[in-house]
């Protein structure tokens, strides 16, 4: 079996499926390994990695609730006697912030210090929002992952941070210092760690080796500007060895001051594009439809869109500076779309001629327009099985076309829905 060294290589080279086999948002079907000294690595959906200081461990993200008893035990395995001195949550998301919870036990049975965990002061407040939207949260959760499982549930407690920060905070442990810098990217608490001794850097979600989740439909503000400003300074530093939030590790200043930079920089133009294209009293139709890409990025294997899609991140441009207001008049103040469906499929002459057309559509290739005339379809007979047939079977072929992950998922979950007579599994509609 390859090593994490041997797969960053591949991965650095583009040889490696980041659309499937290994997607950052993924788990490897590997071992914890050190992956330098005195660092293990274990690559869940989110990396975990903890760092041997000569006096106690300190880990840069914890994992989540599923990663807390593997990460506790492939520690022991690698350091049986060290105690977790302290771990540095990245940013709030539930794929960074349990793992401390088996060490926590084991300190108190070993009559050692609880861990200290680190993290910026807007971490609490996310922590209490989740707690007060579970049921968003599952039902969102349910459609980007397209989760169909009828146990399915969001976490109801958290571990919050000990220590609290405003800018920057500095903590030293045995031999190394942790850096720790606020930005605003995927989240307005996150947090990078740089431990200048080892010139180890930890981006958290800053950088996910794909295009930045900067504009995930159904979250809460992305932050596109902030979050190349970040990560413009993570690479002024010369770090030689970059734990990425997602994805593989990235070995050699050269390629992390590279894939930093290129990072900022396709989230620079679609701000820019976006904001322009505002300026000129655009509407938000005309906007995600008129902005490019430098196709050159794209081709990076470290920014392809396998997760979220940049056009997504356009809109959170926009909702950012122009609110969620799009432009459309007749949108202003809707009728239901229920209603406006049923008078279009009335229109048209009925939900059979509507169908007949989009199969036509789908026939032709074009699944983009054959959704919206099926969805019209549901919403005017949401209990027909020949809507529901071929709206699943519109969904499932088009989510099959995304290399987006997100954009995959929440179109396969309309597709999985439809096989059960429904809209959507995770809400009532």
């Amino acid at each position: 079996m390859s090593t994490v060294r041997e797969l960053a290589e591949q991965m650095w080279h583009g040889e490696l499926d980041i659309v499937h086999e290994h997607h950052p948002v993924r788990g490897l079907n590997m071992d914890a390994e050190e992956i330098d000294d005195g660092l293990l690595y274990l690559k869940s959906i989110a990396s975990l990695n903890t760092l041997d200081t000569g006096d106690g461990l300190v880990m840069l993200d914890a994992g989540h609730l599923l990663d807390a008893v593997k990460i506790h035990t492939a520690v022991r395995k690698w350091r049986p006697d060290a105690r977790l001195a302290a771990a540095v949550f990245s940013h709030h998301h539930v794929d960074h912030v349990f793992g401390t919870t088996a060490f926590e036990r084991e300190a108190e049975g070993r009559a050692w210090p609880a861990p200290v965990v680190y993290g910026h002061q807007n971490m609490a407040a996310h922590f209490d929002r989740y707690l007060e939207m579970r049921g968003w949260n599952e039902a969102i959760n349910r459609r980007q992952f397209a989760i169909d499982v009828p146990n399915f549930s969001w976490p109801d407690h958290y571990r919050y941070p000990d220590v609290t920060y405003h800018d920057h905070h500095t903590f030293w442990q045995g031999n190394n210092t942790f850096e720790m810098h606020h930005a605003r990217g995927e989240t307005d608490d996150a947090t990078w760690t740089y431990v200048p001794e080892r010139k180890i850097l930890h981006p958290g979600d800053l950088f996910i080796y794909a295009t930045p989740n900067a504009g995930n439909p159904q979250k809460v503000q992305r932050y596109v500007s902030d979050w190349a400003t970040a990560l413009r300074k993570m690479a002024s530093l010369g770090a030689e060895l970059m734990l990425c939030g997602h994805g593989l590790p990235i070995f050699g200043a050269e390629r992390i001051t590279t894939a930093l930079t290129d990072t900022a920089a396709l989230l620079e133009t679609i701000e820019r594009q976006t904001m322009s294209l505002m300026n000129q009293g655009k509407s938000l139709d005309h906007v995600i439809h008129t902005v490019e890409i430098p196709q050159y990025l794209l081709d990076k294997p470290y920014l392809r869109p396998v997760y979220d899609h940049p056009q997504f991140i356009v809109r959170m441009v926009w909702r950012r500076y122009g609110g969620w207001y799009d432009g459309e008049p007749d949108n202003l103040l809707p009728a239901p779309r229920a209603q406006q469906a049923t008078e279009w499929v009335s229109l048209a002459g009925g939900v059979d001629a509507v169908l007949a057309r989009a199969e036509a559509l789908r026939a032709a290739g074009d699944l983009r327009l054959a959704c919206h005339l099926v969805e019209f379809a549901a919403l005017a007979e949401p209990r027909s099985s020949a809507v529901h047939e071929l709206r699943a079977a519109v969904y499932g072929e088009r989510s099959l076309q995304q290399e987006s992950s997100m954009a995959r998922n929440i179109l396969n979950h309309a597709a999985l829905a439809s096989r059960q007579g429904k809209r959507d599994l995770a809400g009532d509609y």
